[in-house]
């Protein structure tokens, strides 16, 4: 996660380290970097985005997004879902109780008195969080949805149908899902037929920036696609080049800029850049957190 405490652009940030416990009385683990000034006086309101991470990861995942929402002068919140990282708790069920989580990160922000705007940013797992969470409040100023899926029973049934198997009975493919749906069930309480981030995407009014990879073979982009065409809010979409997991464009990083830029800081008054300052050097400007690998051995600080 790097330094607790570093210098940016001529500016000190911090990252403080807290627990929120959720609705099923589990420890989440989190993090959230903000501005801070040596004589400990009071930071005005300020926007903050959420990072909510993908399946088999956790918020270090944030950290390629820290450089980016750190030069708009918005702070940066992110947090180990129930069963991943280091929050408590033993399994995950790909946005059935994830939702609940994110919703109470966003009450605890709200209750700090420390935050004006907010903006969710989830991929895969998280994006679909974000959806199941976003109808239920509208006051959530913009989501960025990066592969959502749209059903969870189509994914799996996609996923068995992608298998270099040359016969697959029906019978035997709705037999495997009956014990997958018992046994996650049994584990999880989630009914994976159940669990279907486009339902009620026709009543969500949060701006959305959707993106999907135009080669994502674990969610196929019509996921993507389906629910941008339901979607009730104000809404854009990009594809790009690469797969599920591989590395994000650089213009796709700016578009997100903007995104916020529109969307948290100016309904919050703000310029969207950090004030000048007198301490700016080219030492200043390099990122002091830890450069996170992508797809083909690039990282973050590549950019």
């Amino acid at each position: 996660l790097g330094p607790a405490e570093f210098s940016y652009l001529g500016h000190r940030f911090r990252r403080r380290d807290l627990q929120v416990r959720n609705a099923r009385g589990l420890l989440l683990e989190c993090s959230w970097w903000q501005p801070f000034t040596q004589d400990g006086s009071t930071q005005e309101p300020l926007p903050c985005v959420v990072c909510l991470h993908g399946n088999s990861s956790c918020r270090v995942e944030a950290l390629q997004h820290l450089r980016m929402v750190l030069q708009r002068g918005i702070t940066l919140f992110a947090f180990d879902f129930a069963g991943c990282g280091m929050s408590q708790g033993d399994y995950i069920s790909l946005g059935y109780h994830e939702k609940d989580d994110a919703r109470e990160v966003v009450e605890y922000l709200r209750g700090t008195g420390q935050v004006s705007t907010i903006a969710l940013w989830g991929r895969s797992m998280g994006a679909a969080t974000a959806l199941l969470h976003g109808h239920r409040d509208p006051s959530i100023a913009g989501l960025v949805l990066d592969s959502p899926f749209a059903e969870l029973e189509l994914v799996v049934r996609e996923l068995i149908a992608s298998m270099p198997l040359r016969h697959k009975p029906r019978f035997l493919v709705n037999a495997a899902i009956r014990i997958v749906r018992h046994s996650v069930r049994k584990r999880t309480g989630m009914d994976i037929l159940n669990l279907r981030p486009i339902q009620n995407v026709d009543t969500c009014f949060i701006p959305a920036l959707f993106v999907a990879g135009k080669d994502d073979a674990l969610i196929d982009p019509h996921h993507t696609t389906d629910i941008h065409a339901a979607y009730a809010g104000d809404k854009n979409i990009l594809i790009i080049e690469g797969d599920h997991n591989s590395d994000r464009p650089r213009y796709l990083s700016d578009g997100v800029s903007i995104f916020f830029y529109e969307r948290l800081c100016v309904p919050a008054g703000l310029s969207g850049e950090l004030p000048p300052s007198e301490n700016t050097s080219p030492q200043s400007a390099s990122s002091p957190w830890p450069a996170i690998p992508r797809a083909g051995g690039e990282s973050a600080e590549d950019e």
